[in-house]
Parts: C-alpha cells; sequence; structure tokens
C-alpha cells in the first residue's frame, strides 16, 4: 500500500489566502505536482463543489476538505498550517490546521479506511495539540503515520498541552446551554440510543460525527451505538440493539439506507457536522425525545416493516442472506397486497361478487354524471356498482404489482438500488409465464445476485459512472428474465400450477391439518422468523386467488385468525378469568392486548411469553392449531392480508371467522390458567435433607 503523506505534501506556517476556494487549489495544485493526481484543475473542482455542499470546518481550528475525484490517481492527505487562519465554517471560529484528502473514484477498501481513521483521529486534542507544535514536515508525516497505526500520539509540548487544555475549557463556557442539557440528562438516567452517520463522500465527517457522538453519549452516561454509513464499508446495527433504544440519531446529509429499520423510534435529525458540532446537545435532544410522547418518529413503511427485523442471526451464510433477502421482499410487497387487497373487497361489498365480469365495462362506458343501467344484482343499486368497479379495478391494478414487487425488492436486498429494476422486470415475465411468485422470488434471486456480481467487477474507470444506471439494469435484466423466458419460466409455471390445484383440491381432513400447521407456526414464535414464513406464505399466494379459487383467501383467514389468538387469549386469562395468577404488569399489559389481538398484532402478546415462555407459547400454539383448523374446515375465506376484526367486510363467513378466534382464545386462555396452576417447578427448598448417619 502506498503511503498516504510525504514530506512533499506538508506546509507548515505558510499563508496560502483568505478564502476556503485559495487554500483548495493551492493543495489541489501541490497534490498534482507530486504526481498523485492528472491534472490540479479537475481535482480542485471535485474538492470545492464538495465543501460548497457542507463547509468541512470542524471544532478545534481544524478544515478537513476531501473529495473523490477521477483525477486522483492514488489516495492522498497534504496537510498545511497556516500562518493566517481561514474560516472553512466552523462555529468556534477560523481553522489553522487544513487536511486535504484526496481519494480516487474507486479507491479500495484499505485506502478508505485508512482516511477514514485519519479523521477520527482530528477530534482528539493530544493529536491535534501535537500537529501545532511539530516543526518539521518530516515530525507531521510521522505524527499522521503513528495515527494511521494506531500508535499512541507523541507527547505534545507542555504549552501545546496547555493550550489544548485552554481552548476546550473555552469551548465547554462558551456551551453552557449543552453542558446544562448534558447534566440534565444525566439526571434523568440512564438511556440507550442509536446513530447512524453519514456524509455524501463518507470518508471523514461519517466517522468523526460517529466518535464524537459516543463521546458525548459516555459523558452523559448514556449507552449509544453507532452505524456509520461510510465508503469503508457499514456494518448494521444488531436488529435487537435497535429494538432496544430509546430514542435514535441521524446524523446525515443523504437517506439513511434501511432507514425502515428504526420505524417509530423517536429521532432527532441533523446534518453530519451537527454531530461533530454539537454531539452533547443532539445526545440530550433524543434523551429528551425518548421521553416525549409527541417527539418526532421515523415513519413506518409498511405493515411489515419489522419483517426483515425477525432474523436475529448474526452469521451470514447463504441460508440467512436468502431468508433475509426473501422476507424483504415480502415486507416491501404488503403495501400493494394490504391496500389492493382492501380496496377488491370494497369493490365486491359495494359492487356484489360478480363484479369482476361488469367492472371494465362499468368503467369504459360510465362515470358519475351517467351511472350504469346494466350492473350485478348485489350492487348497492347504481352508484354502489359504479364506486365498486373503481375500487375494484385499483385494487386489481394494485394486486397486479404483488409478484414484480416481491422480486424486485428480492433483488433490492441483494444487490442494493441497482438491483431494483431486473428483479420487477423479471417478476413482470414471471407473471406473463403464468410462474406466480414463485416465479418471481426465482427471478428477483437471479436478477439480485447477477447485479451484485456485475456491481462487483473493477471496470475502468470511464464506464464506472455508467454501471448503476445502465450496464448492470441492462445485463442483469437479460440474465434474470432471459432465463426466465427460455429455461426456468416453463417449469416454474407448472410448480404454481400444481401448487393452486392442490390448494384448491384441500377439503376434509387435509384442509384442517394445513390450518393447523399454519396455527402452530403462527403461534410459535408470535410475530419471529416462524411466524413470518407463514404469514408470507398465506400473502404470496394472495395473488393466485380468484373466485373459482378460494383456497389462498382461506389460507390468509386461518393465518389472520390464529396470528390473533395469542394476545386475546392471554388478555381473557389475566383480566377476566384469574388476575391473581398474573402480576400487575402483565395485567396492565392484559387490557391492551385485547385492542392488539383484534387488531392482528401478534406480537401483543410478547411481554407474557417474555416473563413465562414455556407456559405461554404452548398455550398459545394449543389454541392457534384449535383456531386454523376451525377457520379452513368453515372454509373462511379473507381478501385482506391484515387488520383483523376490523376488515370484516372483506372476511367471507365472518360468523365463524368470530367463531374460530373465540374457540382459540378459551382454549388458549384455559390452557395457560391450567399450566400456572399445575405445572409449576417444585422449589428447592422443599427437598428433604437426608441426616448422613455418624
Amino acid at each position: 500500500m502506498t503511503q498516504l503523506i510525504t514530506t512533499e505534501l506538508v506546509e507548515l506556517d505558510q499563508n496560502l489566502g483568505s478564502s476556503p476556494e485559495e487554500v483548495i487549489r493551492h493543495l489541489a495544485g501541490r497534490v498534482a505536482d507530486t504526481g498523485r493526481a492528472t491534472e490540479a484543475q479537475g481535482l480542485f473542482a471535485d474538492a470545492f463543489a464538495r465543501e460548497s455542499k457542507t463547509a468541512t470546518g470542524v471544532p478545534g481550528g481544524i478544515a478537513i476538505p476531501h473529495c473523490r475525484s477521477t483525477a486522483v490517481t492514488e489516495p492522498t492527505l497534504a496537510m498545511a498550517r497556516l500562518s493566517q487562519p481561514v474560516d472553512f465554517g466552523a462555529k468556534d471560529g477560523p481553522a489553522d490546521i487544513i487536511f486535504f484528502i484526496a481519494a480516487p473514484e474507486g479507491a479500495d477498501q484499505d485506502h478508505l479506511k485508512l482516511l477514514s481513521k485519519l479523521a477520527r483521529s482530528l477530534i482528539k486534542k493530544d493529536f491535534t495539540a501535537s500537529l501545532r507544535a511539530a516543526t518539521s514536515p518530516e515530525e507531521i508525516v510521522e505524527l499522521v503515520d503513528a495515527a494511521l497505526a494506531d500508535k499512541p500520539a507523541a507527547h505534545a509540548p507542555a504549552e501545546a498541552a496547555a493550550a489544548a487544555a485552554t481552548g476546550a475549557a473555552a469551548g465547554a463556557a462558551a456551551g453552557p446551554a449543552e453542558g446544562a442539557a448534558e447534566g440534565a440528562a444525566k439526571a434523568k438516567g440512564p438511556k440507550r440510543l442509536v446513530a447512524v452517520t453519514a456524509c455524501p463522500t463518507g470518508i471523514a465527517h461519517t466517522y468523526m460525527a460517529a466518535d464524537s457522538l459516543v463521546a458525548a453519549a459516555k459523558e452523559a452516561g448514556v449507552d449509544l451505538q453507532v452505524e456509520t454509513q461510510g465508503s469503508s464499508g457499514a456494518k448494521a446495527l444488531d436488529p435487537a440493539v435497535i429494538a432496544a433504544a430509546d430514542a435514535v440519531i441521524f446524523a446525515v446529509d443523504v437517506d439513511v439506507r434501511g432507514k425502515e429499520r428504526f420505524a417509530g423510534k423517536p429521532v432527532i435529525n441533523a446534518p453530519v457536522k451537527r454531530g461533530i458540532d454539537e454531539p452533547g446537545k443532539m445526545v440530550a435532544e433524543a434523551i429528551a425525545a425518548a421521553d416525549n410522547p409527541h417527539a418526532h418518529r421515523v415513519p413506518h413503511f409498511g405493515a411489515e416493516e419489522q419483517a426483515e427485523l425477525a432474523a436475529e442471526e448474526k452469521s451470514e451464510h447463504l441460508g440467512t442472506k436468502l431468508k433475509k433477502a426473501l422476507l424483504t421482499g415480502v415486507s416491501y410487497m404488503i403495501p400493494f397486497v394490504a391496500g389492493g387487497g382492501l380496496l377488491i373487497a370494497l369493490g365486491f361489498l359495494l359492487g356484489g361478487y360478480n363484479i369482476t365480469a361488469f367492472a371494465d365495462k362499468i368503467l369504459a362506458d360510465n362515470n358519475l354524471l351517467n351511472l350504469p343501467t346494466v350492473y350485478p344484482e348485489l350492487a348497492w343499486g347504481p352508484l354502489g356498482a359504479y364506486l365498486g368497479a373503481v375500487f375494484f379495478k385499483i385494487g386489481a391494478l394494485s394486486l397486479g404489482f404483488l409478484v414484480p414487487a416481491l422480486a424486485g425488492y428480492i433483488a433490492y436486498a441483494i444487490a442494493d438500488r441497482p438491483g431494483i429494476a431486473p428483479g420487477f422486470v423479471s417478476g413482470a415475465v414471471a407473471v406473463f409465464m403464468g410462474a406466480g411468485f414463485l416465479g418471481g422470488i426465482v427471478g428477483g434471486l437471479i436478477a439480485g445476485y447477477v447485479a451484485h456480481a456485475i456491481g462487483r467487477l473493477n471496470v475502468a474507470r470511464w464506464l464506472r459512472g455508467l454501471m448503476p444506471v445502465v450496464i448492470i439494469p441492462l445485463v442483469a435484466s437479460i440474465a434474470a428474465s432471459g432465463l426466465l423466458f427460455v429455461f426456468l419460466g416453463r417449469y416454474v409455471a407448472a410448480v404454481t400450477v400444481g401448487l393452486n390445484n392442490w390448494l384448491s383440491s384441500l377439503t376434509g381432513a387435509s384442509a384442517i391439518a394445513l390450518g393447523i400447521i399454519l396455527g402452530l407456526m403462527m403461534c410459535f414464535d408470535l410475530g419471529g422468523p416462524v411466524n413470518k414464513v407463514a404469514y408470507s406464505f398465506a400473502v404470496a399466494g394472495l395473488g393466485a386467488a380468484s373466485l373459482t379459487n378460494q383456497a389462498p383467501y382461506q389460507i390468509m383467514a386461518a393465518v389472520m385468525a390464529a396470528g390473533m389468538v395469542p394476545p386475546l387469549a392471554m388478555a381473557l386469562a389475566a383480566t377476566v378469568l384469574n388476575r391473581r395468577l398474573f402480576s400487575l404488569a402483565e395485567i396492565e399489559n392484559g387490557k391492551a392486548a385485547w385492542l392488539l389481538g383484534a387488531s392482528f398484532i401478534s406480537e401483543g402478546a410478547i411481554p407474557f411469553a417474555a416473563a413465562d415462555p414455556f407456559r405461554v407459547i404452548p398455550a398459545s400454539m394449543l389454541g392457534g392449531a384449535v383456531t386454523g383448523a376451525i377457520s379452513m374446515a368453515a372454509g373462511v375465506g379473507s381478501k385482506a392480508p391484515h387488520g383483523g376484526i376490523f376488515v370484516f367486510f372483506a372476511i367471507d363467513n365472518f360468523l365463524m371467522f368470530v367463531v374460530a378466534i373465540a374457540a382459540g382464545t378459551v382454549v388458549s386462555a384455559f390452557a395457560v390458567i391450567g399450566l400456572k396452576r399445575w405445572a409449576v417447578k417444585k422449589p428447592v427448598d422443599t427437598v428433604e435433607t437426608v441426616p448422613v448417619a455418624a
């Protein structure tokens, strides 16, 4: 690996101008003069464009102008210590130490990590004090190399260290409000925070903001874990850490990747530079937001946005990656299914179940001022028929995106944004060939892995800009969709037809057995991976449902009904049947579980399962199996994938739907009470001690 900084790239105690533009232009010329850039003007233009987006001055009299440029031939650091400080936009005044970071457009990860490590070192007062005390370029190079190698910084002379301490004290005095806020935060007790930092270049500010926030949180007595989304790679926060966090900080100048992981958390949003300038204030604001029910929160992105978080395995073997990709596809597919399914149900409600045969003609020939005269017998009159046709058609078109969205976001989970287009195209091809959601899964996986493989190729610099917008979508679309057309599509379609025929033929004992299996899966881990597999199976099958094929609707109803049982059963047991067996906290949770269960939110039973898993989970599974069996046996169907009792108009045979839920709820409630009464471990202190003969 080449040396990032040399003595030729260091200038000490020089006047390089009175503006950031002059300083950056001079340092870009120095980089070009040492042969590390092909042209000074192109490098200056890229660096100054980055500076124009966000000022690069940071507290402590430091500035870090930086960029990635096609003019740079090797990663480079140029350093200047100015005799005349220049204002780079820092809140505490002009900068006298300038580090110019120039990275090639396709810099390798090792170099980017070193550049990021240097940026993080610049927030350390002993390091910057040593830079100010250095007397030669050779000493500067030695200090930087030591910082990159994680060696202790050279001791600054006493006067430099004293100056650094004085500056720190002045900074503290200048921000009494920040100190007071941090003190208040400490008084409120420990909180758990998470943060994401990211800047457009992803080299300097991303990592400096992360370290500044962590240091501020430590001073405030707060646990803070940061995900840096920078150029040297990002290690995603553990889903369990995110779930346990009280609030989230986004110190970013670009979109947060995977923002849906933080859905529902109180959030503090700010530019990445504020994470460097005012980390203490951001931490204090996040703590305050955690205790404020009216605080701004990360928006939810869909009914199943937590699907990815359900997979908590840390290993990244192929099976785990495939599971995450499939759950991501299902997660992004849900809005199409939920909206489409409910709209179709409304269409049937207003226009009658035969609206499918009339919808196209009604929409072509009629409007609100010219209502139809020919419409289904069960429609709510001419107006009901027209509105029913409108709702049905919108819903049908929405459901038409089911398979393309599934395939597109499976590919997205594997290859990020370059995978979306080829994934959607392969999904559309799967629909055209009758391969259904199985074809969408196959096409999405192929598109994702092809796009991912192409994106890892080391291509010529002039071609890199075309890769994500032209080359990857073109080649991955040809590969995935071409394979479906030429080889795989007909076989997957045959499997899909066979599966649909099998589901349609399920009657009697076989249908009941399927209901029992689905009920057990839904109640096994209460929103975890097994629960999501059963739910995903039901949702994905809705695209194949029709008036002549009701099996997917019946599976959806069994899954939804069984998923409602655990919270309802715990609510019944804790608030009605036997309150003495439950703690005060569980009784309060039971009151909320009534609404959660009625809404089909299985997670409402998690507080009970966490406190007593070996009694709550078996009891829940028993009731879920009963509900699934009754629902399938009675032929209950649901055109809505979510909503519980509140989508009654989308459920066929609603009375038996309620009966199935009630039966499972009662069974689970009495089962958990019985287990709590009689399945009790014998206390250790009741064991008799046998005296030992002398």
